[in-house]
């Protein structure tokens, strides 16, 4: 059997994630408003700790929340992921490069 490749390891990682924090407050499947606060606060910590406007999550929920049901499903908190993954890339490209 062949180990997962690096990519095959990140998909599982985020499958593991989504499931640790969804179903806290029962439907197992989506992150509630709460969940989705728990999550955020604890594996994208250094990312809410800069926000100054204390609205931003809630505003971040209801722009992911695209069938308006309260609720993330893994497809919504994939386009949180998603987004974050290519400001991050964007900011990597525009850093000045180091030469060594």
């Amino acid at each position: 059997m062949s180990h997962p490749t690096e990519t095959e390891r990140c998909i599982e990682s985020l499958i593991a994630v989504f499931q640790r924090y969804a179903g806290r407050n029962r439907k197992n499947n989506t992150l509630s408003k709460t969940e989705f606060l728990a999550f955020m606060n604890t594996e994208l910590a250094a990312f809410t700790k800069n926000q100054k406007d204390p609205g931003v999550l809630d505003r971040m929920m209801k722009k992911l929340d695209l069938n308006c049901d309260g609720q993330l499903d893994f497809q919504e908190f994939l386009n949180l992921i998603g987004g974050l993954a290519v400001a991050c890339h964007e900011s990597f490209l525009s850093a000045p490069q180091k030469h060594i």
